[in-house]
């Protein structure tokens, strides 16, 4: 995340114009990509105005699926208010339609008469840009560069409003930082015990060179060091960190488990 502000800056102080708004496109479609919950290469494939009708099921997507809903619904919404606002308009104006936004821009436009202002604000900006995301990677919709990146319908999105088949999505990933907010921690650090966390490392690098795979595949260090703040020490509180689903769990669950379990007890 530091990286996206970091290169977001570097954009900014360049001259404002055409080329500055490509480079902010790229900027938000690599974060985009970056933060995908549908298979890697769909993605990709969709970037490049290719089709990928099966995930390629071996992306860490694939290989550590997030846990999905039907979410026909939300895409009806999502994609009906792109055609309500003449498919002229960026995710964020789409999110604060959604959301029923009084923000002068939008109250100038007219935009807060439409039928789908407020049909969101049940959501957070977060859960909205996670499904207009994967819609976007699942091909349903598109970004126009050249139009400021506003949001397009395809054709694929046609069956979907009509309802004539069901869609299902990944259920959108709620950030530590959102769950620190709830509890007036927003800008505490991570509390995790340093020494537990390169434990874990080490234990993650040896699993990972067993299986001949990325260490990031096994689980990534934001997670490591959840879990060596929030010391799990059953199945149950081990899926509570943010990260680990039931797939992981069971192939790589025990042995971190065991880790966590042998420092409590002061073994070495």
């Amino acid at each position: 995340p530091a990286d996206i502000g970091r290169v977001r800056h570097l954009i900014e102080q360049s001259e404002p114009g055409p080329q500055q708004q490509v480079e902010f496109h790229k900027l938000n479609t690599m974060a985009a990509f970056a933060e995908a919950q549908t298979c890697r290469r769909q993605v990709l494939l969709h970037y490049f105005d290719e089709s990928a009708l099966e995930p390629c099921g071996n992306c860490d997507i694939c290989l550590d699926p997030p846990k999905r809903y039907n979410g026909t619904e939300d895409a009806q919404k999502v994609l009906s208010c792109i055609y309500r606002l003449g498919q002229r308009f960026g995710i964020n104006h789409l999110i604060e339609v959604l959301r029923g936004s009084k923000a002068a821009p939008l109250v100038d436009r007219g935009h807060d008469k439409l039928s789908t202002w407020g049909i969101g604000k049940d959501k957070s900006h977060e859960y909205w840009l996670s499904v207009i995301r994967q819609l976007i990677h699942l091909g349903l919709a598109s970004q126009d560069v050249t139009r400021g990146s506003s949001i397009t319908l395809n054709p694929a999105a046609r069956p979907i409003l009509k309802g004539e088949v069901a869609l299902m999505l990944a259920e959108p990933r709620i950030a530590l930082s959102t769950v620190k907010r709830k509890v007036g921690q927003a800008k505490a650090p991570l509390n995790y015990d340093r020494k537990l966390f390169a434990r874990l490392k080490s234990l993650r690098r040896n699993i990972a060179e067993q299986q001949d795979v990325p260490p990031y595949l096994v689980f990534n260090d934001a997670t490591l060091a959840e879990m060596a703040a929030m010391l799990p020490t059953s199945p149950g509180e081990m899926l509570a960190v943010n990260g680990v689903g039931e797939r992981k769990l069971s192939r790589f669950g025990g042995e971190f488990l065991d880790e966590i379990a042998a420092y409590l007890a002061g073994d070495p």
